[in-house]
């Protein structure tokens, strides 16, 4: 709502409120939102969604690229690129699809998540792009594996979910920090956990997220790699049916080997800066008190968030 002190002008001007804010949000579409030099020299992007509105009616996720190239070269932060709506394979299809031929020739990176919808997208209109698995989502994907193998096997070992006084229960934390991070009252208790023979297959679960952890913590990248490589073979196959969280990361961590292993060969291209613009775009929604016109939004985020950095500041 216009404040009181622009409504005499708002009335001078003969047009009704919304009218006034259509024609400024068109122009908002025509010079920036749509100016395709906002795209001038990315080369490694990253891809994610967002939520955009907490509402039941209309759909309330958009499809978020991040500008990772100055991370890459240690430039500056990265920067919002673009946001369409949806999220789906097909809104970032059609969305690569409207850059020209020379940008998406000059791409070199996509850092996603677990989506295969991003990586068929990807692969379709940027087949020479190389697309890194982001670590943050691989490790989650063995944290999920371990924080399910300790409440499959409390639900087999007692018959119920996990409470207070079950050594299951008291560790599930303790499980999830890396091996090297662990106090002496920490490691005890994880000793006493897999000394027991029910809980040797939260043990292997245990053991395999810490080789993970292990990988992406070495500071050689090419050691880093071949630790990772080591990992996936070994639970990809022969893995006991009693184990069956770990089959299914083994399953997962197969089919997307090659995603997972570019981190190592691309100097460590991530998607954490995206998740850090989600953080800065759910407070960005927050402080407004919520959106409901959508092209406001946009240009609200790629505003906070270096969208418009380079039609704002050009270089000199």
């Amino acid at each position: 709502m216009p404040t009181p002190e622009c409504r005499p002008r708002h009335r001078r001007s003969g047009v009704s409120w919304n009218t006034a804010n259509d024609a400024v949000l068109a122009e908002v579409r025509r010079v920036l939102i749509y100016d395709p030099h906002r795209f001038d020299d990315a080369q490694v992007i990253g891809v994610d969604e967002h939520v955009w509105r907490h509402t039941r009616r209309g759909d309330k996720y958009v499809t978020v690229i991040i500008d990772l190239t100055p991370i890459r070269d240690g430039t500056g932060p990265a920067r919002l690129l673009d946001m369409v709506a949806g999220r789906s394979k097909q809104v970032f299809n059609a969305r690569l699809a409207e850059r020209d031929k020379s940008w998406r020739d000059n791409t070199e990176v996509v850092a996603m998540d677990g989506f295969t919808g991003f990586k068929t997208a990807t692969t379709e209109e940027l087949p020479e792009t190389v697309p890194v698995l982001d670590p943050f989502h691989v490790v989650r994907l063995a944290g999920d594996a371990l924080h399910q193998c300790p409440r499959r096997v409390q639900q087999a070992t007692h018959g119920h979910r996990g409470r207070t006084g079950n050594p299951l229960y008291a560790a599930r934390r303790t499980l999830h920090n890396g091996a090297d991070l662990l106090t002496k009252t920490q490691q005890h208790r994880l000793t006493e956990l897999f000394a027991a023979d029910a809980h040797v297959e939260v043990e292997a679960a245990w053991g395999i997220y810490q080789r993970m952890i292990a990988a992406y913590r070495e500071p050689d990248r090419t050691r880093g790699r071949e630790l990772m490589r080591q990992l996936i073979e070994s639970i990809s196959r022969g893995v006991p049916s009693p184990f069956s969280e770990i089959i299914t990361l083994g399953r997962t961590l197969t089919k997307r080997a090659a995603d997972v292993l570019a981190y190592f060969d691309r100097s460590g291209t991530s998607n954490g800066p995206t998740e850090t613009i989600n953080v800065r775009l759910e407070h960005l929604r927050g402080s407004a008190l919520g959106f409901r016109n959508l092209t406001s939004y946009i240009a609200g985020s790629l505003l906070e968030t270096g969208g418009f950095r380079p039609p704002l500041h050009p270089r000199l």
